[in-house]
């Protein structure tokens, strides 16, 4: 199937809550990680959408601020690939494009919720086994942690929250 990724658009935001509905049902909101996110905007400069050739969204992949105690980092997800359409490589294209895309802005470390097998090949592993703690209950196979930049995990452990900084602050930098 074609497709093209591109930078998210406000047309393409009113379509990704039904999409993720249909691609994890509406009890989605009750995970933790969506604590993160919740009434928190993703960044914009991380946000992404898959067109089919007519120009109809496909699949949605954002990626949310938080900090790792002090450190920041990116939260990886939600991604979604309308469901007739997955298992076509779409969704791995779009997180490559966005880790890709992470690591040319600067962004050191990236968390996930998600499948080891599917999270694994990108180079993420175990986040709670690296010294990370999310803020409620996850499975913790599937809490993962990828260093962008070699070595940026060096001594950063604890209790992930959202980043709340203002968006001209610099990301790279640990919060005083």
């Amino acid at each position: 199937m074609d497709y093209t990724i591109q930078a998210e658009t406000p047309a393409h935001a009113a379509l990704i809550d039904p999409l993720l509905d249909r691609t994890f049902g509406s009890s989605r909101t009750g995970r933790t990680v969506y604590r993160l996110r919740e009434n928190h905007p993703p960044l914009a400069e991380l946000s992404f959408a898959a067109l089919d050739l007519e120009g109809q969204m496909i699949a949605s992949l954002r990626f949310w601020p938080i900090l790792i105690e002090r450190t920041p980092a990116i939260l990886l997800g939600p991604l979604a690939v309308e469901p007739a359409l997955q298992g076509r490589g779409i969704g791995k294209a779009l997180v490559r494009h966005g880790l890709t895309t992470a690591k040319q802005l600067g962004h050191r470390i990236c968390v996930v919720v998600g499948e080891p097998e599917y999270y694994g090949p990108y180079g993420f592993r175990n986040a709670a086994a690296a010294g990370l703690v999310l803020p409620g209950p996850v499975d913790p196979r599937r809490f993962q942690v990828l260093e962008l930049v070699p070595g940026a995990l060096e001594g950063v452990k604890g209790m992930i929250r959202r980043d709340e900084r203002p968006r001209g602050q610099k990301r790279g930098q640990r919060v005083a």
